[in-house]
């Protein structure tokens, strides 16, 4: 598929996705780092990507089969906005943790019991901060099926996710960008196999 290749490309040549040795948030070791906080700074490769999320989520779920986009902050929310706008659909929020002032809420937007709701995010690694989304929603009695992030790494959030009767989706996981990469000679085998390493899935 052409978007794996050409967005894989454009990831790596404008160092949104590094190889070599990370530390993440979590304290963990990585063989490579991803910030898809820079994809906006390229409005049409990110406008590219915008549109290839709704393409996957009206062929997956339908738009007309959901009352609201969800996401969690930050990475996420700058996705899912210009996906609202694009797609004309309603957006809400859940925070990290509720606000401690005025309505002390945990969801933020127009929101009712029983409403069904897409989530998006960035990226997937153990899908902490969807799951504690999803822990948030439904407290409120609000429906969740299907999440989807940009990469997936691959990491026990599909696993995790669907402990919680969610489906992971993504335009694309860590090895497929990887793959492509090592195709096209960016990337030598070293780096191939400590991601496959990484991702314990050969």
């Amino acid at each position: 598929m052409d978007f794996v290749k050409e967005f894989s490309t454009f990831l790596f040549e404008n160092k949104i996705i590094q190889f070599g040795d990370f530390t993440l948030a979590s304290g963990k070791k990585s063989s490579y780092y991803v910030d898809l906080r820079l994809v906006p700074s390229y409005p049409h490769d990110f406008r590219r990507m915008v549109k290839h999320l709704q393409n996957e989520i009206t062929n997956d779920v339908g738009l007309d089969n959901f009352d609201s986009l969800v996401s969690v902050p930050t990475g996420g929310l700058v996705i899912a906005s210009a996906l609202a706008i694009e797609t004309v659909k309603p957006l809400i929020y859940v925070r990290s943790k509720p606000k401690e002032y005025g309505t002390s809420k945990s969801v933020e937007g127009k929101v009712q019991e029983g409403m069904k709701v897409v989530m998006v995010d960035d990226v997937a690694t153990t899908g902490g901060s969807v799951l504690n989304g999803i822990k948030s929603l439904k407290e409120s009695n609000i429906n969740i099926e299907d999440a989807y992030v940009i990469v997936n790494r691959m990491e026990g959030a599909d696993e995790a996710l669907k402990e919680q009767g969610v489906t992971l989706h993504s335009l694309l996981n860590v090895l497929e960008i990887t793959k492509a990469l090592h195709e096209q000679n960016l990337i030598g085998d070293e780096i191939l196999q400590k991601v496959q390493q990484q991702t314990a899935i050969e």
